[in-house]
């Protein structure tokens, strides 16, 4: 029997043309999985031409909930954010994706793995990373990284690769950029993007949404509820998270939220730019921000900024499955007992406006507060409290002028 390998597959070109290079060059049966993600109509048609370009099988798992509910949210939870702007959108799903195809490889006995990603990239640390942590005994194929083998270094190379394999499929010759969809986001990279002097053609290019010049004149609020830390509802409507993301994202769409252009460190150590979309995600993040300003003491959002910085960086090296990974999760999911309660904003025109908090585990006291003088505030208490707690600053100036005195 032949051996089998499970090829990591989106129906695009790269993954169209590595099914013919694989039979051709190893012999292999491929298996292919196709995880969806949130990918939306990027599925369709994908069986036929899955079997058109020779796979001996399809898989297509859909994942959605689990990726909302298990990798989104953790990451919305810690509020981890890239470089003070990337959402993670791809840096999240890879990992859930990596799980699936060990999942599936272990299903069909298959003794390696094949991804598409390319060997300047992310997402080739990302799978092959949670491929080791999780099935350290599988094989990797990296075509693109195997330049004595793969000889194809352009879209036109693969078109003309698959015409001789009989392979008709609709792919032409035109360019466009280069983009990874699901549930949360949708990145943008390539054509005029790869020169960070060119401003983005964003006529052209969004998919989600439109820019703030764009959106309409009129605002519009929005209520969202959440219990320890999970949405719950959209304007009193009870949805699970999947489908509170989809909402989101015609909202923010809308409303031109999200848009995000930014140069930002790879791993591999370049820089690359690009732009993501992000409607969705962006006010959900948002939304959380703004029930946790008002439940969380302040030692614990101090602690947990720092985790969610540590987090970003983690999930965005491709390290999920790791015992830092699990560690973080695990204090930020402590953080949100009491993360429960409703916010109300309103959008316009790519802001995102507070219009009220409530919650039955706010901290905020309305006596301490105010500017009149309560029962458990007393005034001439911060006399003592300034005086002790400016006393190294005090200290050290009267020891810096006792120097001096003494250099005369």
């Amino acid at each position: 029997m032949k051996e089998k390998v499970v090829l990591a597959y989106s129906g695009g070109l790269d993954t169209t043309a590595i099914i013919p290079w694989l039979k051709e060059n190893f012999g292999y049966d491929v298996i292919c999985c196709c995880v969806d993600c949130g990918q939306g109509n990027e599925l369709d048609g994908l069986e036929e031409r899955a079997k058109a370009s020779g796979a001996a099988k399809l898989y297509i798992e859909d994942i959605v909930d689990e990726f909302a509910e298990d990798y989104i949210m953790p990451c919305v939870q810690a509020g981890a954010v890239y470089e003070n702007k990337y959402l993670l959108g791809t840096s999240m799903a890879r990992p859930v994706i990596a799980k699936k195809l060990v999942e599936i490889a272990r299903k069909e006995g298959a003794s390696a793995i094949c991804h598409g990603a390319t060997g300047k990239g992310n997402d080739q640390i990302r799978f092959e990373l949670a491929i080791k942590a999780l099935a350290p005994d599988l094989k990797i194929i990296a075509p693109w990284r195997m330049t004595d083998v793969w000889t194809m270094q352009s879209r036109d190379d693969e078109i003309e690769y698959c015409k001789k394999h009989g392979i008709d499929l609709p792919f032409d010759h035109s360019h466009s950029y280069s983009r990874d969809r699901n549930l949360w986001h949708i990145s943008h990279e390539g054509l005029e993007l790869e020169d960070p002097a060119n401003e983005p053609n964003y006529d052209h290019m969004l998919v989600l949404g439109v820019t703030p010049e764009k959106a309409p004149d009129q605002d519009e609020y929005v209520t969202m509820t959440f219990e320890k830390g999970v949405p719950t509802s959209v304007n009193g409507k009870k949805m699970k998270v999947a489908d509170i993301i989809r909402e989101l994202n015609k909202l923010g769409g809308k409303h031109g939220i999200g848009i995000v252009d930014i140069v930002e460190n790879r791993v591999v150590g370049m820089k690359s730019r690009g732009v993501y979309e992000t409607p969705g995600g962006t006010i959900l993040m948002e939304a959380h921000k703004q029930l946790e300003e008002l439940v969380l003491d302040r030692a614990t959002m101090e602690a947990k900024k720092d985790m969610g910085n540590k987090l970003s960086q983690v999930v965005y090296e491709g390290k999920w499955f790791t015992p830092l990974c699990d560690a973080i999760r695990a204090f930020v999911a402590s953080t949100q007992e009491y993360v429960t309660g409703e916010v109300k904003f309103k959008l316009y025109k790519g802001n995102i406006i507070k219009a009220g908090t409530t919650s039955p585990y706010s901290l905020y006291n309305e006596s301490l507060a105010s500017f009149t003088t309560g029962d458990m505030y007393d005034h001439h208490d911060a006399s003592g409290f300034i005086t002790l707690f400016g006393l190294p600053l005090k200290v050290r100036a009267m020891k810096l002028m006792e120097a001096k005195e003494n250099q005369k």
